[in-house]
Order: C-alpha cells, then structure tokens, then sequence
C-alpha cells in the first residue's frame, strides 16, 4: 500500500492534459455526429459503472499515464452516450448554454490556480478582475450608471458580482429588497421618535411580505421566495402575487395597477417588498415592459401606507427585480436595448453569458444599485475571517454579496471570452443568431401546416402544428426521439384559455449556423407530414 498519495508529477500532468484538450477538441469538432438527446434510459448509466470503489487507483501503477487510458476510454464509453449534447449545432432546446475554447481554457486555468476568492485577501487578483469585469460588461451592455462600482447611489453604492445562476440571483434580490425594508422600516421609527409621533411603523411588531411576478416569470421566483421566508410553499398565493399576462405574454400593467390598488384596501394584507420583471420570459420571450411597471410601483399607496416611502432620491420602497437572463446579453448590440428602456428604475438586473455570451455554465452577472442592503443582509465576520483590508472598508469582499462563503474564480473565463472575441465579435455572435431566427419566423409564417404563436423574440421562435393539439407534442417527441435535433416545449393559451402545448425553437448554439436552423426544420415538416 502506498504511504502517500500517488500524485501526478508535473510532467505526467502535462502529458495527461495535453490528451485531455486532445479529446476536448475532437469532442468539439465531432459533436454533431452524436444524438442530440441521450439515447440512455434510466439506469444505463449506473449499469456501465462499478458498484465499488477501485481500492488501488492508477497513480499506483508502474505506468500511471498509461493507466490513465481507462479514463479516456470510459468518457467516450460511459459519459458521452449519457449526455443531452448541449453543443450540438443542432440543440434548440430550453435556452442555449455556450461553451467557447477560451472560455473552457479559463476554466482549466481556473481550477489549475485552485484559489478560493471569498475575500479580498484570499485571492486579491480574484476580486479586482471581477470587480472590473462587472463594469465592463455594464459598459458593453449600456447599464445605468447605478449598477457601476464607482456608483455611491446616495450612500448605498452599486457593482455587481458573479453568481452562480439567475436562480441565485433572484434569492438575493429578495433577501436585499427584505433587508432594504427593515432599514426603511427603522429610520422611519427613528423620525417618529424624534418627533413624538407614533406611526403604522413604529406600531408594527411583525411584518408580512409579498413578492409579485407576472405568470410568465421563471419558476424560480417563487423557489427563491420559499427560501427567503417570504412563501410557505410553491402554492403560496397570499405571498407570491403572480400577475396575468397580456396578449404577448408580458406582465398585464393594468392587472398590476389592479391588484397593488385592490390589496392596499386590505388591512391584513402582507406588504409587497419586491416585484420581478422579466427580460425574456422562459416560455415565450416576452419582455416585460419596465418603465411601466417601475411607475406602478413608484405610486403604489399600498407601498407607502406603512410609512414607507423612501427619501428623494432613493428607489421606492418595492424593490425592482430585472431577470435578463437569456435576453439581456443582447443588450451587447445597440439595437437591441430597446427592451431595457426603464432600467434605471431598477434596484438590480441579473444576465447569463453562459446562456448566450460564449461562456461556460455558471456564469450569472448580478447587479445593484443598493449594495449596502444586499452585504447587510448577507455580512457575517466571525474572528477568523477578519483582516486588516477588510476592516478597512476599503476592498469588497465578495462572500457578502451572496449565500456562499467559498467562491470560484469565475472572472477569469469572462476575461478570456471578451479578450478573445471583443466586444464587436460577441455582437456578430448574437446579430447572426437572430438573423436564423428572423429566417425560421418566415418559415412559420408562410407554412399553413403551422401557426406562429407569439411574435419572435430575438432567437426564439415559438410555434404549434396546426390541429389537434396532441400533434405539437406528438411532433416534438418523434424529432426529438430522431436523435437529429432537439426541441423543448412550453403552453400557451387557447381558445377559451386552456392551456395548449407549443413548441419552442431556440437559436444560441455556439456552432450553430444556417445549414443547421434549415434541416432542423426540413425535418420537422416531414416529420409532420409523416404524423398527419
């Protein structure tokens, strides 16, 4: 038995890594041979593995690299035939998640540092670059001032941080908007108390809230609201006040109006503390419109009732959520910021270049306008964390800005991407990929055997088979099933309401281009041809 662990030695990691950007490579350059979708059923993977763990490992033979061809072998044996091939030129599924060689190139880098960046000390490289990337991707993006770094936002500052996903993101909007409140909520009482008054603040002794999104909004907003105590379950409509959609699958702003004016009459009504505007809606691309809904919110009685109403200057006391996750990297083309019109009402914005941007998952920039109530909410320094720069008050410490302590260095995969491409590179990238989707819209458009069910919304086009509606789904199952493509589907309202099954076509591969968009569809009316 070994006495240490066997570990590699430099030069047997630099042959091992050499091969392993060999596979990488041919994986790249080969993965349109694969099925899109895993022709796996349950339990074929765990059947291809072993039941126990090796008690000798490879590095224990005489020739540990060349041991290592049993790893290589089971990637291609074990892994590929297991994976939904989300690269694949041909995947039109969900959204898009990008993958890119300087992007994978920094992840290697990444995990070769193995540095952990909670604080500024541990890792200084690790803030700053994050730091700068927010801004520069606020700048490619033509963010308000009020998400920079640099931004004071009257005492509260602004920046942005790395968060793993949208989802993450949303959990800590809400945990700031709850947090931003309570602060409101305190120096109100103070100015009561100095001024002999008694308010509806000063009284309160527990306090519910609510959080509105509108129906189309992503799933999790209300997960996220469960977690921050602000739900008590996934059906939870008291405390989560979902919002209809208009025509176009938007937030319905009259409904909106309607409903903050009719619970602002109820004594026992919770208080709403967040709202959740959606930039690119998951099921149809519906951009809600938040100028509108920003100046809802801004004259919301029920908002100021409880004496709320904040300070000249400051956002209103519901705090406004953007999740651009999907569409807000097109934000990088000029011509495409129209959908952010409003943005300056917002107290945070999240987007995902691992969705659209050529960089790997996970990658979700968060930005603020209220930083002090975000690392308020999430500041906790017991002795072993504290260091003279961060007692400072002059250095962020990125563990504040979200629920983890540990972090990666996820900057550094961005810096890659945006030194690589440019800025100009990453608008190409986007520019093409609607231009497919305006190409496939007509396709739709002038087909009788389809319906359009939604104008296009950038890359994504959704559309049903004319029929019965069991043929959507019929049609979606059979191409997906073909292996040739994938496509992931969603509901929409029929006649009457009812909820009828669509398909959603969305283009953002990394590889992807116009040979593909035209056989996707090639078999999609053959396969409805074949069906009908």
């Amino acid at each position: 038995m070994p006495d240490s662990p066997n570990h590699l030695t430099p030069e047997q990691f630099r042959e091992l890594g050499h091969r392993m950007v060999d596979f990488l490579a041919d994986y790249q350059a080969s993965v349109g041979m694969w099925p899109v979708k895993s022709q796996d059923k349950p339990g074929d993977v765990l059947a291809r593995l072993p039941a126990s763990p090796p008690d000798r490992g490879l590095g224990d033979a005489d020739k540990p690299t060349e041991a290592w061809g049993e790893v290589f072998d089971d990637l291609t044996k074990i892994v590929l035939p297991g994976l939904m091939h989300w690269q694949h030129p041909s995947f039109f599924g969900y959204f898009p998640c990008n993958s890119s060689g300087p992007a994978v190139l920094a992840e290697l880098c990444s995990a070769g540092l193995g540095v952990q960046g909670m604080l500024w000390q541990t890792s200084p490289a690790c803030t700053e670059i994050e730091t700068r990337m927010l801004d520069w991707m606020a700048e490619m993006f033509d963010l308000p001032e009020q998400f920079r770094s640099t931004a004071d936002n009257h005492g509260l500052g602004g920046g942005g941080v790395i968060q793993g996903t949208a989802s993450e993101a949303t959990l800590a909007a809400l945990i700031a908007a709850r947090q931003r409140w309570r602060r409101l909520r305190t120096e109100r009482a103070r100015l009561e108390a100095e001024s002999g008054e008694i308010g509806l603040v000063a009284e309160a002794v527990e306090q519910r809230f609510a959080v509105i999104c509108s129906e189309g909004a992503h799933s999790s907003v209300v997960k996220a609201a469960m977690m921050a105590g602000l739900a008590e379950g996934p059906d939870d409509d008291e405390r989560v006040w979902t919002i209809k959609a208009d025509a176009q699958g938007r937030m319905d702003i009259a409904e909106l109006k309607r409903v903050l004016e009719e619970r602002s009459l109820d004594p026992a009504s919770p208080t709403p503390i967040a709202c959740i505007a959606t930039m690119g809606t998951t099921g149809v691309g519906a951009m809600d419109d938040i100028e509108a809904i920003a100046e809802v919110l801004n004259s919301c009685s029920h908002a100021q009732e409880g004496g709320l109403s904040s300070p000249p200057g400051y956002s209103p006391s519901i705090w406004l959520h953007v999740d651009g996750a999907w569409a807000g990297s097109a934000l990088v083309c000029p011509e495409h910021r129209a959908m952010a019109a409003g943005l300056e009402h917002a107290d945070s914005l999240c987007i995902n270049p691992h969705k659209w941007l050529l960089t790997n998952f996970d990658c979700d920039l968060f930005w603020t306008s209220s930083r002090r109530d975000l690392t308020d909410a999430m500041s906790i320094t017991p002795e072993y964390l504290r260091n003279a720069a961060s007692d400072s008050g002059s250095v962020i410490d990125y563990r504040d800005w979200h629920v983890p302590l540990g972090r990666r260095f996820r900057a550094l995969k961005l810096w890659f991407v945006v030194r690589h491409y440019g800025v100009e590179g990453l608008r190409a990238h986007i520019r093409e990929h609607v231009r497919l989707g305006e190409m496939l819209e007509r396709f739709v458009k002038f087909d009788d055997r389809f319906e359009l069910v939604v104008p296009r919304s950038l890359a994504l086009v959704c559309f049903r088979v004319a029929g019965p509606d069991d043929l959507t789904t019929r049609v979606i199952d059979k191409v997906n099933a073909s292996g040739k493509t994938f496509l992931s589907h969603a509901s929409w309202p029929g006649p009457g309401g009812t909820p009828r099954p669509i398909a959603r076509f969305a283009i953002g591969g990394t590889h992807t281009g116009e040979a593909h968009v035209r056989k996707a569809w090639d078999l999609i009316v053959r396969t409805v041809d074949q069906l009908r």
